[in-house]
């Protein structure tokens, strides 16, 4: 597996990471009843960034990675989030709650010290002012962390973050249904020695080009509840598509796939082919989903041809029936 350094960090990540929000349940059971078959596929294909949040579960996702680890020693970089839970968001962000989320979440984890603390989506004003940006300092000063970065909605935001002194990285959308982030925020985070970490690779599932019109999703699935924004930045969500309509986009670019590849490998590839990109974090419900995303690191990059269609299919297609800000 190739492996990056995330930023300004001495930190090594897996090109293909583990995003572990279905470990906490949040998109059904599959995720938590095949907990122990998907750490396992991480590490055997070797996934080593591993990438969760205190709010994932209420904490089950972390308890679980904090619990597989304990008993399976191998190098790995665990970075998790601060800032959506209750007692922070939206406006309680003080130093002791801060530093209180994340001795919950060292606890959960079973460490001493995080390699990687994010800000988990909080509001554009949090991060306009210096506050939040020094209690992670403090915290890196005491050892509760080792780097600190942020997880944004929009391009704007990550633009608001990534002059920081002491960013490691930022999280963002970026796919092929959302590539705005090639324009600026890319090269700035090149300049500025900023790791790239990557979600929704596959828009929620829409380029895995599995998903028909008839799809059913759990209850508690944001693509069941959240896919009109109704909860929380509707671009969390099929990145921003009416699903309806990115079910059809899907269908449309399988035309430009290659054949030896699936949709959902063509999808990652794109992805890191991006060399300011240090880690795609995928969610897997299965050891097989795992493998079959670990797989797209030894692929051949995709040809410069295929990158424009890809471009052009963007600006023509999709663009304009995104919603909310990119």
């Amino acid at each position: 597996m190739e492996k990056r350094t995330l930023g300004k960090s001495n930190l090594s990540a897996s090109v293909i990471g583990l995003g572990c929000w279905q470990l906490g349940g949040d998109f059904g059971p599959s995720g938590v009843e095949n907990t122990q078959e998907i750490l396992q596929a991480a590490d055997s294909n070797g996934i080593t960034f591993w990438d969760t949040a205190d709010v994932y579960g209420a904490g089950k996702s972390e308890q679980a990675i904090g619990d597989w680890t304990q008993q399976h020693l191998k190098p790995r970089v665990l970075a998790s989030k601060v800032g959506r839970d209750g007692s922070l968001y939206p406006d309680g962000y003080s130093a002791v709650n801060v530093m209180r989320s994340i001795e919950a979440s060292l606890t959960r984890l079973q460490v001493d010290s995080l390699d990687l603390v994010q800000l988990h989506c909080v509001p554009p004003k949090e991060l306009q002012q210096d506050n939040i940006w020094n209690i992670l300092e403090d915290c890196r000063s005491q050892g509760l962390i080792k780097h600190y970065g942020a997880s944004v909605e929009t391009i704007e935001e990550g633009l608001l973050c990534i002059d920081k002194p002491g960013l490691t990285s930022v999280q963002i959308i970026f796919n092929i249904f959302r590539q705005d982030a090639i324009q600026q925020l890319l090269p700035k985070a090149k300049s500025t020695d900023v790791g790239i970490i990557v979600r929704l690779p596959l828009a929620s599932g829409l380029l895995s080009g599995k998903f028909g019109l008839q799809a059913n999703f759990s209850e508690n699935d944001h693509r069941n509840f959240n896919k009109d924004g109704k909860f929380f930045n509707v671009g969390e969500t099929f990145s921003g598509l009416p699903y309806e309509k990115g079910v059809q986009l899907a269908e449309t670019l399988k035309s430009l796939v290659p054949n030896d590849i699936a949709l959902s490998q063509l999808a990652l590839r794109w992805i890191i082919d991006h060399p300011e990109v240090t880690t795609v974090i995928a969610g897997s419900s299965s050891a097989q989903q795992v493998q079959q995303n670990a797989s797209v690191a030894s692929l051949p990059p995709l040809s410069k041809d295929l990158h424009q269609a890809l471009f052009t299919f963007y600006m023509q297609d999709v663009k304009q029936h995104i919603r909310g800000s990119i």
